[in-house]
């Protein structure tokens, strides 16, 4: 143990920081770092190299190459850069390389050198040239932020979703900011920057002038400034060598260190590890690598070459042109169990655990002082804690052996927290790989989630291993190993050497039905690489009609759209497809293309019933469907307006296609129409009153109405109207006008062929009983005790129905005996019915 800690150096009493080497690197620059510039991605991301030589005259007609490394130097891509001067390099949360331009452009590349997209900072940046730019991350995504020539900051916090802020002007600014970043207060991005003795924070409106607390005092310039990993906290490098550290909202001072050395450092970072209160910055000179914080000393590494500093959530990689290697503050858990003479339960149970291997009796010492302490708990889950921050395997192993080993002596240890570092380790040292180069700590992986490390590798084309975590890990297919395939087949189709053909089928063996695969989404990536015909077949594989559709008709095949969405059976989607062939096709063959698709064309006519007429009628002309088309001009009739010679043509033009049709009973029906139309449009010019667009009946019903009696019996006679028909709607009319008088004339004006049981019921329903007397004496034999029934005359209706010795009038009778009035009629009835039976 006393050699493991030999790399420790304390700041202060109460921590101590560690640099360990991750990789050595063997990328082969043909450049210094220095002449360089650099970007590196956090989370163990990749490296971006651009030789500069804008900055340099004698070499500005070379033209530089972009190189894009892994953490561990292997090569990833390589482009001779043709572009604009380059201000600054960074990269997004998503791993794209942002590549800001003097002319405020923003190129945008992918980790393998593919060109992505680009955008412009304004046109306020493009006139006045860019002197530096800052690529920063909050929680909304990648920002963006510009100084340009005059001095003036432009800010745009999230370049996912572009939106341009112009940060208000600093009084007196004539010349660039000795140094300034960006910083993320209350979910809104701000600039702080130095100017002289003075600091100033921008926001959206307003311009701040802020003071640090506690400052010490001489100040004259701010040479460096530095923003933690998660923008709580703030340090600031003077020109008399102080670094001060505090709150990022400038409201509290943490601690003050002097340097003693008052050169411009080349880079300063925050160096903390999550929850630790410890707070420390790391310095670094041309040869010399400082780390300070509440302490009287520093801890001082000399640097051999040039380095470059990357800010991590727990620590700083540290590479150069031969190493990568990390510096951190060592955790709680690896202190308690490492450190000199320690007695704490973890280091207890790692020495128990090696005696025991010795088949040491020791073993058993230990492990009875932490049961008698009662710490064995604490001390198993202490040693899977500081398993997980190491970076050796074999130390790993040591202190995973160790948990095992006194987790036999419990007996309801939750195995959880075992398991799963475990695992989280397995998958670390794989992703860790020199090969791979994605150097993340535990505490990085946590952060980052295993959904977004499975993003990173399959971003690298690392499709095996990606599978390999998830089988290994049990994610659903959904979110692990479908999505992986989804991945790798949206990479096969960028493969032009090879034939569409075998690429669908290498695919599609590939993926088969796996769940969570949408070949449409692969479909849509072969056809944005340029491959139709490769979409198409790949589209073949998609069971869902839905998403094949769309790609087609985007694809200009609508005619193979059509196709899909009536197998499909989905209607919406078949409208879909008619609309953007209507759109796409001219008049003729947009019809032609409906013949040849039944369930299409009557879909097409029911849409057109509603929405539009006149394409109905002319799909019905170049069908020759003349039944329709007269069905067509008869809706069209009442559709024309109230001018009745319009309406008279409609319906001419709507018989005429009816005797086409050889329909002669709506070619009939038509003209019986056009001529009561003009008879109703007659009698409103004779008569008065409202008769347009009534029915015959109710014509003649309204002429009976009014008094018209005659004109009532010519137009039934005109349009030969029964005499039954004719009679029932007098009889009706003549009622509701309660003219008695005229209906007694009515009925004795000839014999009825209704009957006399209906002026009954008529008069009765009309509540006149008088009436309806005088014609229950005319109903025949047959209906007499209806009638004599319905105008109360129950004992007369008895005798009849006696006389008639008709049983069903009988019981007729019977049912309308109720009260002690009728029960002499009801004895009769009982006795005519007994007397029937004897006989």
């Amino acid at each position: 143990m006393d050699c493991y800690t030999a790399n420790w150096n304390p700041l202060g009493d109460s921590a101590f920081y560690r640099k360990y080497e991750l990789y050595s690197m063997d990328w082969d620059l043909k450049e210094e770092l220095r002449d360089c510039l650099v970007a590196a991605a956090p989370y163990g991301g990749p490296i971006a190299l651009l030789r500069n030589p804008w900055r340099k005259e004698k070499a500005a007609s070379v033209r530089p190459v972009l190189e894009i490394y892994s953490a561990s130097g292997m090569p990833l891509a390589s482009l001779l850069w043709k572009s604009g001067p380059v201000v600054s390099l960074g990269w997004s949360a998503e791993e794209e390389l942002l590549c800001v331009q003097e002319d405020g452009a923003v190129l945008v590349y992918g980790l393998h050198g593919d060109f992505r997209r680009h955008f412009s900072m304004g046109n306020e940046v493009l006139q006045n040239r860019v002197l530096d730019a800052r690529i920063f991350h909050t929680e909304f995504g990648s920002g963006v932020a510009i100084l340009t020539g005059a001095h003036r900051f432009t800010l745009s916090a999230n370049v996912g979703d572009l939106k341009l802020r112009r940060m208000p002007e600093v009084p007196g600014l004539q010349s660039a900011p000795s140094c300034w970043t960006t910083l993320c207060q209350d979910r809104v991005a701000h600039i702080l920057l130095a100017v002289g003795p003075d600091l100033y924070l921008l926001d959206h409106a307003t311009c701040s002038a802020v003071t640090p607390p506690g400052l010490a005092p001489g100040v004259s310039s701010f040479l460096q400034m530095a923003v933690s990993f998660t923008y709580r906290h703030l340090a600031l490098f003077t020109d008399t060598g102080y670094i001060w550290m505090g709150t990022a909202s400038l409201k509290e001072k943490l601690c003050e260190f002097n340097c003693n050395i008052r050169a411009p450092p080349k880079q300063m970072v925050w160096c903390s590890r999550p929850r630790s209160k410890e707070r420390a910055v790391v310095v670094a000179w041309e040869r010399l690598l400082m780390v300070v914080g509440d302490a009287p000393e520093s801890i001082q590494f000399v640097l051999d070459e040039d380095s470059y500093l990357v800010p991590e959530l727990d620590g700083v990689r540290i590479f150069s042109r031969s190493t990568h290697e990390f510096l951190h503050e060592v955790p709680v858990a690896s202190e308690e169990i490492f450190k000199i003479a320690s007695m704490a339960p973890g280091a207890l149970l790692l020495e128990a655990q090696k005696e025991y291997e010795k088949e040491s009796q020791k073993a058993d010492e230990y492990l009875r002082e932490i049961q008698e302490l009662g710490q064995l708990t604490q001390a198993v889950q202490q040693c899977i804690e500081a398993a997980g921050h190491e970076h050796r395997p074999d130390m790993q192993k040591s202190l995973l052996r160790a948990a095992s080993f006194g987790k036999c002596f419990l007996d309801r240890f939750p195995p959880d927290s075992f398991v799963h570092m475990c695992q989280d380790l397995r998958v670390l040292n794989a992703v860790r790989d020199y090969h791979i180069g994605i150097p993340l700590t535990y505490s990085q992986y946590k952060q980052l989630t295993i959904q977004v490390l499975l993003d990173r590798l399959v971003l690298r084309r690392l499709y095996p291993l990606a599978i390999q975590i998830c089988e290994y890990l049990r994610l659903p297919e959904v979110q692990g190993v479908s999505r992986i395939l989804a991945h790798w087949a949206c990479y096969k189709v960028q493969q032009k050497d090879v034939s569409d053909e075998d690429v669908a089928r290498a695919i599609n063996q590939k993926l088969g039905d796996t769940p969570g695969v949408s070949y449409s989404d692969i479909a849509a990536r072969a056809y944005g690489c340029g491959r139709t015909e490769l979409a198409i077949k790949l589209l073949e594989y998609e069971p869902r009609s839905g998403e094949q559709v769309p790609l087609l008709l985007k694809m200009k095949r609508s005619k193979l759209a059509l196709s899909k969405a009536i197998e499909s059976g989905d209607t919406d989607l078949v409208f879909t497809v008619l609309l953007h062939l209507k759109n796409e096709l001219n008049r003729g063959d947009f019809f032609m293309t409906l013949r040849n698709q039944p369930m299409a064309l009557s879909l097409y006519r029911q849409f057109c019933k509603h929405q539009e007429l006149e394409t109905l009628k002319d799909l019905y002309n170049q069908d020759d469907n003349h039944q329709e088309l007269g069905s067509f001009h008869i809706q069209a009739s009442y559709a024309t307006g109230e001018r009745i010679e319009g309406r008279v043509a409609a319906l001419q033009t709507a018989a005429d296609a009816f005797y086409k049709a050889k329909n002669e009973f709506a070619a009939k029906a038509t003209e019986d129409q056009m001529r009561l139309l003009r008879l109703q449009r007659r009698l409103e010019d004779e008569l008065g009153g409202q008769f347009l667009d009534l029915s015959l009946h109710d014509t003649v019903t309204t002429l009976i109405l009014n008094g018209h009696n005659k004109r009532a019996e010519q137009l039934a006679r005109d349009f030969r109207i029964p005499d039954k028909r004719l009679w029932w709607l007098k009889l009706t009319a003549l009622a509701d006008l309660e003219d008695w008088e005229e209906l007694e004339k009515f009925s004795k004006s000839k014999k009825s062929p209704i009957g006399y049981l209906p002026f009954v019921e008529i008069c009765m329903k009309q509540h006149n009983k008088y009436e309806a007397k005088k014609y229950a004496s005319r109903v025949g034999p047959e209906q007499k005790v209806k009638a004599l029934l319905l105008v109360g005359d129950v004992a007369q209706a008895a005798d009849v129905a006696i006389e008639h010795r008709n049983e069903a009038e009988l019981s007729l009778v019977l049912s309308h005996c109720t009260g002690a009035t009728d029960g002499a009629t009801a004895d009769k009835i009982q006795r005519a019915r007994a007397q029937a039976q004897k006989k």
